[in-house]
């Protein structure tokens, strides 16, 4: 169930939707267009449910990817679930402002490539972590390439 989500919001929805609204507005640019829409799904739906989930039900993320059973653990994950959810919601909303989408992008983008280096790091994950790892490097070369594109193109 945890690989089908991430499979599908941070791939298979954000490529979608940049394929349905190059069809229906074939103006836009694909850079935006892969910005606007991994940001919301990737950045937004994604760390949203995860921090919904982490506040909720921080055990999960604790025992299932990190591995630790302490209880103690649950403060810190839940206070992760705080930091995730507010990352989602500027992810979210990214799509009613589009200004919005690279601040979420640079925001998003640090959150992902840092808890990236960090599993990277860890030499003996599990399957969670590697898929966590693995998508974390995803996204935050996915949104490094669109905000170098958007941020660093010539005048």
């Amino acid at each position: 169930m945890y690989l089908a989500v991430v499979v599908l919001l941070m791939g298979v929805f954000p490529i979608l939707s940049i394929l349905i609204e190059s069809a229906f507005h074939s103006d836009a640019s694909l850079v935006f267009l892969i910005g606007k829409w991994f940001v919301f799904w990737a950045v937004g739906m994604r760390l949203l449910l995860a921090g919904v989930r982490q506040m909720a039900n921080p055990a999960f993320t604790a025992d299932t990817i990190f591995g630790i059973k302490d209880k103690a653990a649950q403060i810190i994950v839940r206070e992760l679930g705080f930091a995730n959810f507010a990352i989602g919601v500027l992810g979210g909303l990214s799509l009613l402002n589009r200004e919005w989408v690279v601040p979420a992008a640079i925001a998003g983008g640090l959150f992902y490539g840092l808890a990236g280096a960090l599993h990277l790091r860890k030499g003996d994950r599990n399957t969670n972590e590697n898929i966590a790892m693995i998508s974390d490097l995803f996204i935050f070369v996915v949104l490094a390439l669109y905000l170098a594109a958007t941020l660093f193109k010539p005048a």
